[in-house]
């Protein structure tokens, strides 16, 4: 089977799976950085504005702007009520639409493994933010199994398919970061795993929101509805069992890097 690409163009339904999880991940990240209120920030690859919202709700910044390649994306943001008083616009992460030293922190959330040329990107971070000013992120551990939709996944590699992943998907790796970030030039560099839990009402929520994006859709939709009922009921059984209440609670994670632009 081809791998099908991964597309973000759909903002509602991303929303609907990868905005919450982005959220959960990004209270715990936030409590780890422990940054100053009244700052300037850039949100790279910002997406739908779902962390951007965190930070105008958690940061209180003086400022914030929101880049990321899709227009859809961008309009959901634009249009996001938490996200008030952010700027977004279209940009590339590699060639960010800015001068040079006028943030005091610049965040990849969910995005490094995207980036065609993650060491380019970071490069990209470290120049539009001020000497000593923080630059930082967090991404799924995709190739530790980490990744929200894993109970998914796994079942696909067990029929034979390679699920679709970032181009990217080593760039998450813990080690990895730390060694983009060192070598990025950043000084006081630390890196953490961070460990998230999502409650689903009951299966059908979880089913629903983890195909909303339609990434899946090439190898779900030529299923015949008895192969795709048999395929549901794998997955289900790699869940946790529900609570009385039918609601599934799993964990993902995530690996998350910080440190400080030298000078």
């Amino acid at each position: 089977m081809n791998q099908p690409t991964i597309r973000f163009d759909d903002a509602a339904a991303y929303e609907r799976f990868m905005g919450v999880w982005s959220q959960l991940a990004g209270e715990v990240f936030l409590d780890w950085l422990a940054p100053l209120p009244g700052q300037s920030w850039l949100d790279v690859g910002c997406g739908n504005g779902a962390f951007t919202e965190l930070l105008m709700r958690r940061c209180a910044p003086s400022a914030a702007q929101g880049v990321d390649p899709s227009d859809a994306q961008i309009d959901y943001a634009r249009r996001r009520r938490g996200s008030r008083g952010a700027t977004f616009q279209v940009g590339d992460a590699m060639a960010l639409p800015f001068e040079g030293r006028i943030f005091d922190a610049a965040v990849m959330a969910l995005v490094i493994f995207f980036v065609p040329d993650p060491a380019k990107g970071v490069a990209e971070m470290a120049r539009v933010v001020r000497p000593g000013g923080l630059v930082s992120a967090y991404a799924w551990d995709i190739l530790g199994g980490g990744f929200p939709a894993e109970p998914m996944q796994a079942e696909l590699r067990a029929m034979g398919f390679t699920p679709p992943r970032p181009p990217s998907a080593e760039a998450a790796e813990i080690a990895t970061l730390g060694r983009l970030w060192t070598e990025g030039g950043m000084e006081r560099v630390e890196t953490r795993e961070i460990v998230v839990d999502r409650t689903y009402t009951d299966f059908d929520d979880f089913w629903g929101a983890s195909t909303a994006m339609g990434t899946l859709a090439p190898v779900l939709d030529p299923m015949s509805p008895a192969d795709l009922a048999a395929f549901k009921e794998r997955v289900r059984a790699r869940l946790p069992a529900a609570d009385a209440a039918g609601r599934i609670s799993y964990p993902s994670r995530a690996h998350a890097v910080k440190g400080r632009v030298a000078g």
